[in-house]
């Protein structure tokens, strides 16, 4: 639960703000979207092996083509 509290002299502007940053950085949009439709245990388990799939794929960057000839 996100809760802000006023201090003395703080503009609504700026307890917008502060609710905003704490709503985003908890990730709370991201949660009711994953929960807002049933997805099937084997449907996850797809998504979950696609995203580590995609995440082990990179390989770092080849500087061979950069480098000087030695003679």
């Amino acid at each position: 639960m996100v809760v802000v509290t006023k201090k003395k002299g703080e503009s609504k502007d700026s307890i917008f703000r502060k609710f905003t940053r704490v709503f985003m950085d908890e990730d709370i949009i991201t949660d009711v979207r994953k929960k807002q439709f049933y997805k099937k245990p084997s449907r996850i388990r797809q998504e979950e092996e696609k995203e580590r799939r995609k995440s082990g794929n990179r390989r770092p960057v080849r500087r061979t083509m950069f480098r000087r000839k030695k003679s």
